[in-house]
């Protein structure tokens, strides 16, 4: 009880009255400091690859087709056993979220598409004018930068909830880009990129975290009402960028040696994101389930508006007639 009054949860007009500037800066730091704070710790995880910038050439150009098979695996992962799962529960129709994965992968198609147009213009050099690897590298940035909007919309709605499970979100998120980040980098310097350039873009695509937040939190209900549609067309996306780019890429690396340790790896890939996605199935009741966590913000939104203007949320005296404030959290003492 005195922790959630002390975060700024469970608000009175005493309290209010008292020291309006402490639960003002308390409701500041609530609702914008932790979840842009999460937010920069899940983009920092990006730079994990800087481990390649230490890596030899010649060793670099045997450990880069490993990373792009780790990648694989992720990315297949993520799509089959976590976007579209929860998608499935979201929208609540398997054949509509079909349909989205497919509106996915024909949009990174066409993105694709003018990918290489562009390449085909900008460049002169006759040898380079397909391509091929600089567009793969450029969609596995634009792949990974929705996907990193969607986590930040997941940090800024579990804040909404509750810090707790704003923490323990942004573990599971963290849990999940360790992998993905790493086998990004290595795709980036597999496209042409250079280790430090490589690194540098990770790092940028991890910043439309700091978005999703953002939008979240200023338009939490066009936010919450975009996410069961983003995660099947991000997911489409996934799985266009493994097949059609990844994959393809991998078969110039030829020879059973190297054709055994891309198809293990693949499969590492796979393997690691079905632990993630088991561990996450079978967490305590602490441990947020993240298929929820739209539902719990929508659940709260009213709350945050009723904190911002000093009203209490269990008076609704105190409340506009036409609005309904009710507390999410179970341990709030009542209010007489």
């Amino acid at each position: 009880m005195i922790m959630q009054a002390a975060m700024g949860w469970c608000y009175s007009i005493t309290s209010t009255k008292d020291s309006p500037k402490l639960v003002i800066a308390m409701d500041l730091v609530n609702h914008w400091g932790l979840p842009l704070l999460a937010a920069l710790t899940v983009a920092s995880i990006s730079l994990i690859g800087a481990f390649t910038l230490w890596i030899r050439p010649a060793r670099l150009r045997v450990v880069v087709p490993v990373l792009v098979s780790l990648a694989v695996g992720v990315l297949l992962g993520d799509a089959f056993l976590h976007l579209i799962p929860e998608a499935v529960e979201s929208i609540g129709s398997v054949f509509q979220v079909c349909l989205y994965v497919l509106a996915g992968m024909v949009m990174f198609f066409g993105v694709e598409k003018v990918v290489r147009w562009r390449h085909r213009h900008d460049v002169f050099d006759a040898a380079a004018a397909d391509g091929g690897g600089d567009a793969m590298a450029r969609m596995n940035l634009v792949g990974d930068a929705i996907h990193n909007f969607i986590d930040g919309v997941l940090i800024a709605g579990s804040f909404s909830v509750d810090p707790v499970v704003g923490v323990t979100t942004t573990l599971a998120l963290i849990a999940h880009e360790i992998p993905q980040e790493i086998g990004d980098v290595g795709a980036l310097i597999h496209g042409g990129y250079s280790p430090r350039r490589a690194v540098f873009l990770n790092f940028l695509c991890a910043l439309t975290v700091i978005a999703g937040v953002l939008f979240t939190l200023l338009i939490a209900e066009a936010a919450n009402a975009l996410m069961p549609y983003l995660l099947p067309v991000s997911a489409g996306g996934f799985i266009y960028i493994a097949a059609a780019d990844f994959i393809p890429s991998l078969h110039s690396h030829r020879g059973f040696r190297h054709d055994s340790l891309q198809v293990a790896t693949v499969a590492m890939g796979v393997l690691c994101m079905l632990g993630i996605t088991v561990f996450e199935q079978h967490s305590p009741p602490s441990v947020p389930d993240q298929r929820a966590l739209a539902t719990f913000a929508r659940a709260t939104i009213s709350l945050n508006h009723a904190s911002h203007r000093g009203l209490s949320p269990h008076n609704p005296v105190d409340a506009p007639p036409s609005t309904t404030i009710s507390c999410v959290h179970s341990r709030c003492p009542p209010q007489d």
